[in-house]
């Protein structure tokens, strides 16, 4: 059959708009031998790994048909190619790879090359019997002129494709081996995996839609959007649940969770290893700047940076919209709207503190493990419910206090709740998260300094390793760590390792900073570089005077 020129031209509208993705893989491959061996054998692998997968079809002919296999193409992350000796014999399968080439090109969507018994200096260079057969198939479709274009086409494309890293057959034992190999790599780019939002979602829902509603209203460029709100209003919860909504529409995606918390460079490295899938290492901020450009330029990425607080940050990680490719969605989370709007955002959504219903039930799925605790709020217990709503009050409606409380207050007495509400109403907070400090003034004296030692030292040790350590020094941290647990001013991950809310951590901080605001070293820990190192220079020259008194 031949091939007009301009039989493919409608086709190519589909590029001019960021492309929607329906397939997880698109595998192109020419010749039905290898269809029925290699190919079939990596489809229904793909497939059990329940990677949504569709192949290229030797025996389309028609040029609608041709058409829709193109569009697959278009919206497709991954594209499988399979070159063999029988590729350069299938005019469609050169086709699709035009395609396939102007994609990747267009909207950095990625190409996983694979040499089946053929080498890739073969493809690359199209020699050999591949050559002859490139030939032959363009005379076969095409006539006059039209057959040096479509040579010169099909030659450029075929030289990018094989020119870039892939699989070779020859360097494995067998087929499954090779199959094995190509579809864990698809897995790891596609890196299908949720974050964890929270265990009680309440409310949530529809602030998540009020977002996602901005950003499909700035769909067709780079979006940044702004998500502002006081410390605990669960900006990174809902950021997590836009995160986990949408991020299956894009090529790569990124996750950075306490921006602020890292230096430029780590979390420039952060950002290129999630989104590309491999190490790269940054030596300094300027060249974290231009592999992020270099790297992200073509693509549609989902990029998270969660609790920014310096313009910097966003200057190091997203410097400007020209980095990245048509359609990307760049999520922020604040404290400060100015930083926002600094940066121009598209957008900047205000988180909204929850209402009076939606703060009870949230409090009370932690507190009872449910939303309607009907066993304790049944007749001859509604003191507890009353003593639930003043809580709350105190509150003010802010996520993370709840969370807190609810916690904390959960399998204490009602003489503990009627303690701890007497502590509020003779000490009012001036800001809602004020009551976290209720849980430490409850604890003991040996559970306070685990709790402060924890905050400034252990951040991210292993459980063990800190217990030790702790116990070393007799504060019998078997017992106090479980304490703390059960309180919730710590956590331990699912690495054994310990970890604390950062407002938590700012809080036994600042506990630590009011023992002597002047002297830091009249203070009960150190943990700031520039404090220890002041404190050493000032005990040096105090020793260095008493000395020479003597």
């Amino acid at each position: 059959m031949e091939f007009a020129s301009s039989s493919l031209s409608s086709s190519s509208s589909f590029l001019t708009s960021q492309p929607h993705f329906i397939h997880d893989v698109f595998i192109n491959f020419g010749g039905e031998e290898i269809g029925r061996r290699f190919v079939s054998h990596l489809h229904s692998v793909l497939l059990q790994a329940q990677v949504k997968t569709t192949i290229s079809q030797e025996n389309l002919q028609e040029g609608m048909k041709l058409e829709e296999q193109i569009r697959a193409i278009g919206g497709t992350k991954i594209t499988i190619i399979v070159f063999s000796k029988s590729y350069a014999e299938s005019t469609c399968c050169l086709l699709e790879l035009e395609k396939i080439i102007e994609c990747h090109q267009t909207f950095g969507q990625i190409l996983v090359p694979v040499f089946y018994e053929i080498n890739p200096w073969v493809v690359r260079h199209q020699m050999h019997d591949f050559g002859k057969a490139l030939e032959e198939a363009a005379h076969k479709s095409y006539s006059g002129e039209q057959v040096e274009h479509a040579l010169s086409k099909w030659r450029r494309a075929l030289t990018a494709a094989a020119g870039m890293t892939g699989w070779e057959f020859r360097n494995y034992r067998h087929d499954a081996e090779l199959v094995d190999k190509i579809v864990n790599r698809v897995k790891t780019l596609l890196d299908y995996k949720d974050l964890f939002i929270t265990e009680y979602p309440v409310g949530l829902e529809s602030r998540v839609e009020d977002v996602i509603k901005c950003i499909e209203n700035q769909s067709t460029k780079v979006c940044m959007i702004g998500i502002w709100g006081m410390r605990g209003s669960g900006k990174t919860t809902i950021a997590k649940a836009i995160y986990n909504r949408i991020y299956r529409e894009f090529i790569g995606k990124s996750f950075i969770e306490n921006s602020g918390y890292e230096g430029y460079v780590a979390m420039q490295e952060n950002l290129l290893s999630d989104v590309l899938k491999s190490k790269l290492e940054v030596k300094n901020v300027q060249m974290g700047r231009t592999k992020i450009q270099n790297g992200f330029s073509r693509k549609k990425l989902l990029i998270v940076l969660d609790d920014v607080n310096h313009i910097g940050q966003l200057e190091n990680l997203c410097g400007s919209r020209e980095w990245f490719g048509q359609g990307t969605v760049i999520i922020i989370t604040s404290k400060d709207i100015h930083l926002l709007n600094q940066f121009r955002s598209n957008y900047v959504y205000k988180m909204h503190l929850l209402n009076e219903n939606e703060s009870l039930e949230l409090f009370s799925w932690h507190a009872f493990r449910d939303a309607i605790p009907e066993k304790e709020w049944s007749v001859g217990k509604c003191i507890v419910e009353k003593l639930a709503r003043n809580v709350v009050v105190y509150c003010g409606g802010l996520p993370l206090a709840l969370e807190f409380l609810g916690s904390y207050l959960g399998d204490r007495t009602i003489e503990v709740w009627e303690s701890v509400l007497l502590k509020l109403k003779r000490n009012p907070p001036n800001e809602p998260l004020s009551v976290l400090k209720v849980s430490f003034e409850d604890l003991r004296d040996t559970e306070k300094d685990i709790f402060l030692d924890v905050c400034c030292f252990f951040i991210g040790k292993d459980r063990d390793y800190v217990t030790e350590i702790l116990n070393g020094c007799g504060l019998h941290a078997d017992i106090g760590i479980t304490v703390l647990i059960e309180r919730g001013l710590i956590k331990v991950e699912r690495n054994n390792k310990l970890q604390m809310h950062p407002l938590l951590q700012e809080m036994a901080r600042e506990i630590i900073r009011q023992e002597c605001l002047e002297k830091p070293g009249k203070r009960s820990r150190l943990w700031f570089h520039d404090d220890v190192e002041d404190v050493l220079k000032e005990n040096s020259i105090a020793l260095k005077l008493m000395l020479s008194r003597k």
